[in-house]
C-alpha cells in the first residue's frame, strides 16, 4: 500500500526510486551547471553572501555586487567592523535592503557568538537574522555537505512538476510535501550538488515559461512532461495587484549644501538616504504635501515650491510616482520626526550616501540640463 498526499501525489519513497533519480540529477548538473563566482569556493561566508544576495535577484544581476562585496568586506570579521552605511552603499542598486540589514547583524553575530567563524548546522544558521529554512539549508548542505534540503522557487516549480503536485504550493500541506521530496534527494553523499542541481535544473531547463523538456534528465519522470501540462505547475494563488502611492521629495539648500535624511531602520528601504518628503493623502496636491510633510517630519517651513517633475519606481507590492521640488528657503532648525539622522552635504556628495532607486531616478531629473 502506498499513501497519498496534498496534491494527489504519493509518497517520495513509493513515487519513484530516488535514488536513481538523484544519479541522473547529478550527472546532468556536474555536465551542465553554469560557472559562477560562488560555485568556486567552500568558503561558507562567500557561500552565505551568495544566497543572500540570491533571494528574489537575477544571477546575472548579483555577480558584480557579489564580486565588489567580497573585495570589499572578504571575510565575517571585515562586515562586521563595518559601519551600516558603508554596508548599504555596496548594497544599493540591488534592492530589498533588509537583506543587507540582515547579513551585517548576522556578522556581528558570528563574530560575538561563533568566533567569526559561520556555523555549519542548519539550526544554528536559523538563530542568524534574516536565515530561514531555505538559506540554512542550502548554506549547510553546499558549504558543509549537511545532508539538509532547500526549497526555493526553482526547486518548488521542478518538484511540482516531477510529482504532479497540482494543490497551492503556498499551503501548509503542499509546502510540507516538497520539503519531503527535497529532503529524501538531498539524503546522499553530495547533498550541496543534489540542492544545486535542482536550482540549476529550475533555472535553465524547467523554467517558468516552454520549459525545456526534451534536454531534461527527469524527463521520463516527469508527471507533468508525461501529461502535457508542465506550464499549469506549480498553481500558486493569485498575487494582489501592487497598489499606486503617490509621494514628494525636495531640494532644501542652505548655503550650497542640500539637506539629505535618513530612513528609519525598518521598512520600506530601511536605512537608506533621501530627499526630504514623505508620501501624499488621497486627493492631497503634491505642492501641499510636500509642505505639510516637511513641517510633520523636520519642522520646517517653506514659502514655496517649484515643481521639476517626476519619477516611477515599481517595487514589488507597489508603483510609486515621485514628484520632484525645488523648494525655496526654509529657515530654522531642523527637528526630526520619525526619520534617523540627517546631513547638509554637497550636491555631489550625496552619490557616497546609500539611496534607493526612486532617490537615484530623482537625482538624476535634477541634475538634468534645462
Amino acid at each position: 500500500m502506498t499513501g497519498r498526499r496534498a496534491g494527489g501525489a504519493e509518497r517520495p519513497d513509493a513515487a519513484e526510486d530516488v535514488a536513481e533519480l538523484r544519479r541522473r540529477l547529478l550527472a546532468w548538473y556536474r555536465r551542465n551547471r553554469r560557472d559562477l563566482p560562488w560555485r568556486r569556493t567552500r568558503d561558507p561566508y562567500a557561500i552565505f553572501l551568495s544566497e543572500l544576495m540570491l533571494q528574489q535577484t537575477r544571477v546575472e544581476t548579483v555577480i558584480p555586487y557579489y564580486e565588489r562585496f567580497l573585495a570589499r568586506f572578504p571575510d565575517v570579521a571585515s562586515l562586521a567592523r563595518a559601519a551600516q552605511d558603508d554596508v548599504l552603499s555596496l548594497w544599493a542598486g540591488l534592492g530589498y535592503y533588509g537583506r543587507a540589514r540582515n547579513l551585517h547583524r548576522a556578522a556581528r553575530q558570528v563574530v560575538r557568538e561563533h568566533a567569526g567563524a559561520l556555523p555549519g548546522d542548519a539550526r544554528a544558521l536559523r538563530e542568524l537574522p534574516g536565515v530561514g529554512r531555505y538559506t540554512a539549508g542550502a548554506v549547510a548542505s553546499i558549504a558543509f555537505d549537511h545532508e539538509e534540503p532547500a526549497v526555493d522557487g526553482n526547486v518548488t516549480r521542478v518538484l511540482a512538476r516531477l510529482r504532479g503536485i497540482d494543490g497551492d504550493v503556498t499551503s501548509p500541506a503542499v509546502i510540507r510535501r516538497l520539503w519531503q521530496e527535497a529532503e529524501a534527494l538531498a539524503r546522499s553523499r553530495s547533498p550541496g550538488a543534489v540542492n544545486q542541481g535542482l536550482m540549476e535544473l529550475g533555472a535553465t531547463l524547467c523554467t517558468p515559461r516552454a520549459p525545456r523538456c526534451p534536454a531534461c534528465p527527469w524527463r521520463q519522470s516527469c508527471r507533468a512532461h508525461r501529461d502535457g501540462n508542465a506550464e499549469a505547475l506549480p498553481v500558486k494563488k493569485p498575487k494582489a495587484a501592487p497598489r499606486d502611492v503617490e509621494a514628494v521629495a525636495g531640494v532644501i539648500e542652505r548655503r550650497g549644501r542640500w539637506l539629505v535624511v535618513q530612513r528609519p531602520a525598518r521598512g520600506l528601504l530601511g536605512g537608506l538616504w533621501e530627499l526630504p518628503g514623505g508620501d501624499c493623502r488621497a486627493g492631497e496636491d503634491p505642492a501641499r504635501a510636500l509642505a505639510r510633510s516637511l513641517r510633520e517630519r523636520l519642522g520646517l517651513a517653506i514659502p514655496g515650491a517649484q515643481a521639476q517633475g517626476h519619477v516611477e519606481h515599481a517595487f514589488t507590492h507597489l508603483r510609486l510616482r515621485l514628484h520632484v521640488f525645488r523648494c525655496g528657503p526654509a529657515p530654522g532648525r531642523v527637528t526630526r520626526a520619525e526619520l534617523a539622522a540627517h546631513r547638509w552635504l554637497q550636491p555631489e556628495r550625496i552619490d557616497t550616501l546609500p539611496v534607493g532607486g526612486p532617490t537615484r531616478k530623482a537625482l538624476a531629473l535634477l541634475r538634468r540640463p534645462a
